[in-house]
């Protein structure tokens, strides 16, 4: 009897002590800095965050939705909508935390207006991210689109400096550069390449429908870690940190 007691009790134990941990998942820079700085804010919450980071786009979401994860930070609504839709799951958003600017970048000339007819540009190869891009493209008028939700090569109608497109994997796009002439880089990247978009870029995106948004399962955005979660990373002292740390990179949005 007493072993069973001491089974149960330490189960128990176990259950609770896991209760109180939260584990959030990001693709790599600016989101593992952010996670690192909202750990001292989750302990003063009664929580210990664990941060788990992943290499690419889809795995953070497959992660979320099959529990390994209680919540990710690294898509913004759009992505996490076409992939909702793709792969039959049910996330939420409960809301956004930064706005980091896809930009366009170059390492062989200096204002887009240099850009010559025939020239190589690279962007990211999953369909939002790829839109995306070239919409950023057509508002720096390099091209005019198709009035369509989701974008790709095909429906440029318009491309006078007869541009040519490679589409790649977002992390290979910084290292792109040497090759291309110009490439649309994801924040994320570009700021794991050292590459800041106020600073660095050419031309830099303003949209807020692209902001960070912070995915829970559906089944859990009325439970206690998620509220702990959205009370973290939207308080006044994270806001305080984004601005003072990444100025020159992105802004907080909430």
């Amino acid at each position: 009897m007493k072993k069973i007691l001491t089974l149960f009790l330490f189960f128990f134990s176990f259950v609770l002590a896991n209760d109180k941990v939260i584990v959030v998942g990001s693709t790599p820079t600016p989101y593992g800095e952010i996670l690192n700085y909202s750990k001292s804010l989750f302990e003063k919450k009664g929580y210990k965050l664990e941060h788990k980071e992943f290499s690419d786009y889809i795995t953070p979401n497959l992660a979320l939705d099959s529990k390994e994860i209680d919540a990710n930070l690294y898509q913004h609504k759009p992505f996490l909508n076409d992939f909702n839709k793709n792969k039959n799951t049910e996330l939420e958003d409960i809301g956004t935390v930064i706005l980091i600017p896809m930009a366009i970048y170059s390492k062989k000339i200096k204002k887009l207006d240099e850009l010559k007819e025939n020239s190589i540009v690279s962007i990211p190869n999953d369909p939002t991210n790829e839109s995306r891009a070239l919409e950023l493209l057509e508002k720096a008028g390099l091209i005019k689109l198709k009035n369509k939700d989701l974008k790709t090569e095909l429906d440029i109608i318009e491309n006078k400096k007869k541009l040519k497109f490679k589409t790649l994997k977002a992390a290979q796009l910084p290292r792109s550069l040497d090759d291309m002439d110009i490439a649309v880089i994801p924040a994320n990247y570009a700021l794991g390449a050292s590459l800041k978009p106020y600073k660095d870029g050419l031309f830099v995106e303003n949209d807020k429908n692209y902001a960070i948004v912070i995915a829970v399962r559906k089944e859990d955005l009325n439970s206690n870690k998620t509220k702990i979660i959205k009370e973290v990373l939207q308080s006044k002292e994270m806001k305080e940190y984004i601005s003072k740390t990444f100025s020159d990179s992105l802004i907080p949005i909430f």
